[in-house]
């Protein structure tokens, strides 16, 4: 998600039925006095919000089940400031005992839950819906969640991300903790899942979604669109954009089926834009290989975010960033190609913490930096010694890459700071002078492919480096992920950061 200026998939695991199953029942016969005493507390406890307890986010995220699948149903009524009626439908596996479920949840109105086709209770705490089941829920079941509530737009300024609203619709903008306010889910990047999005809106309008397209029944002056993806995703990257809007549709590398979502005016003015994306896919091919997913597009919306923002095979950007001319050729296109490097860096291979975002942020703006070099002779080297310049007041302003500070109080999007950008992407630049371009090209090949699909932490990437260098590079890798200072980069020793040439100059 650049700012602009203005456990593996659960795929072939089997899902629950929608018929109710029986549950088990504690009886005190079963249990000893000191287990029935401990599961009265429990049920007689007031309901608290959970969380992962993440570095940077502890309360996103909930223990106990792991989600396999996603259906979302929207009903849109014409209107971007008016609620849209849901239902969240949730096949999970738990991981736990649980008397309790909890989910994220925090901008709309449930009017019912059910369990397994069963009512249960629930209420809200915090930003966690609590839902008590009528029976108590076994590790290991398959458990169905069905949540039957409102999807409502924030108001501009009331909260970041969630439905953002376009000139001529709604469009939705996840990063980093705002999926929970627009259905109720397991709002953390290591809980990936597969989704199916069912979207009605009034005929005129048009809805797209991650993934692919399987239906369109049109019924009573309304349209409804299915979507359903093929690998799993993080709920950060859901995305569904409704409006007067036209899909293009083209072919890219292998029969890649292609579509982008723009504005209907505004089609012609921006094909050629557009017709830039299978090239820049087969770019990337060539240096990390095929393209992850099923589908890829844009979704230029006629909105006001400040980024662009690499939602699962549809990328968001604004539309201005294609038809402003103060942007110069090569800046737009570094960033498309910012936002397609996401797709396999931060995408297929999410982050297992928010504290492995430098992962994702670090290498997309490697690719960013290096197309621009390759297309339009924007000197890499010449980025990253700015870069190596900055590096040691970015790590005392907002840490270092591995280990950003947690963002301010309502400010969720704090922990995109520079350090995760250009401050990652030295550090990938630092690793490729020490262990070679040819062993640097290997390892991001070799990192898509062992983690696609699923997470990856920065333990993860060290681990894979020294395997691909054949030494290990921990004590080359931890300072530079993780120190107060910027170590010395191989290659170059002339190379200072501010502070240092500022406290070299003091002593002389």
């Amino acid at each position: 998600m650049p700012l602009t200026p203005t456990h593996r998939a659960p795929q072939g695991r089997p899902l629950p039925t929608t018929a109710p199953r029986a549950r088990r029942r504690r009886t005190a016969a079963a249990l000893l006095a000191s287990a029935v005493s401990v599961c009265l507390v429990a049920a007689s406890a007031p309901a608290v919000p959970l969380g992962l307890g993440d570095r940077l986010f502890p309360h996103l995220g909930n223990p106990g089940y792991d989600v396999a699948a996603y259906d979302l149903r929207l009903d849109y009524s014409g209107r971007n400031d008016a609620p849209l009626r849901a239902v969240t439908t949730i096949d999970a596996r738990t991981t736990a005992d649980l008397d309790r479920i909890n989910l994220d949840f925090a901008h709309g109105t449930v009017h019912s839950v059910e369990v397994d086709g069963e009512p249960a209770a629930f209420t809200g705490v915090g930003e966690d819906l609590v839902i008590t089941p009528e029976d108590d829920v076994d590790r290991g079941e398959w458990i169905r969640i069905t949540v039957r509530h409102t999807s409502d737009p924030v108001s501009p300024g009331d909260r970041e991300g969630g439905w953002v609203r376009t000139a001529d619709g709604l469009a939705m903008a996840n990063q980093a903790d705002a999926a929970h306010l627009v259905f109720p889910c397991n709002d953390h990047p290591s809980d990936k899942a597969l989704f199916t999005f069912r979207i009605t809106a009034p005929d005129g309008h048009t809805a797209v979604a991650n993934g692919l397209r399987t239906r369109v029944d049109r019924a009573g002056g309304e349209t409804t669109w299915t979507y359903r993806t093929r690998h799993p995703m993080a709920t950060e990257l859901a995305q569904v954009s409704i409006g007067r809007s036209t899909v293009v549709h083209r072919e890219g590398p292998h029969g890649l089926p292609l579509r982008d979502v723009v504005p209907t005016q505004q089609r012609e003015k921006l094909e050629p834009w557009l017709a830039k994306t299978p090239g820049q896919i087969s770019w990337m091919e060539d240096r990390v290989g095929r393209y992850p997913f099923e589908t890829y597009g844009l979704l230029l919306a006629e909105a006001s975010t400040g980024f662009a923002l690499e939602t699962q095979t549809l990328s968001l950007f604004e539309r201005d960033l294609f038809t402003d001319p103060a942007y110069p050729a090569w800046y737009v296109e570094s960033i498309m190609v910012h936002e397609l490097a996401h797709q396999w860096f931060g995408n297929s291979v999410s982050p297992g913490t928010w504290s492995d975002l430098w992962l994702g942020e670090g290498h997309a703006t490697w690719y960013e930096a290096l197309y621009a070099e390759e297309k339009a002779g924007r000197s890499m080297e010449a980025r990253m010694k700015a870069a190596y310049e900055a590096s040691d007041r970015w790590r005392t302003t907002g840490g270092p890459p591995a280990a950003p500070e947690p963002p301010d109080a309502g400010r969720k999007i704090g922990i995109f700071r520079p350090n995760v950008y250009d401050g990652a992407a030295l550090v990938l630049y630092a690793l490729r002078q020490e262990i070679g371009r040819s062993a640097f090209d290997r390892l991001q090949r070799a990192w898509v492919a062992r983690h696609r699909d699923g997470n990856a932490t920065t333990a993860d990437f060290v681990r894979l480096a020294s395997e691909t260098a054949g030494r290990d590079l921990t004590a080359f890798l931890h300072p530079w992920l993780y120190g107060e200072r910027t170590p010395p980069m191989p290659g170059h020793a002339d190379w200072r950061s501010g502070t240092r040439a500022a406290a070299g100059a003091g002593a002389h």
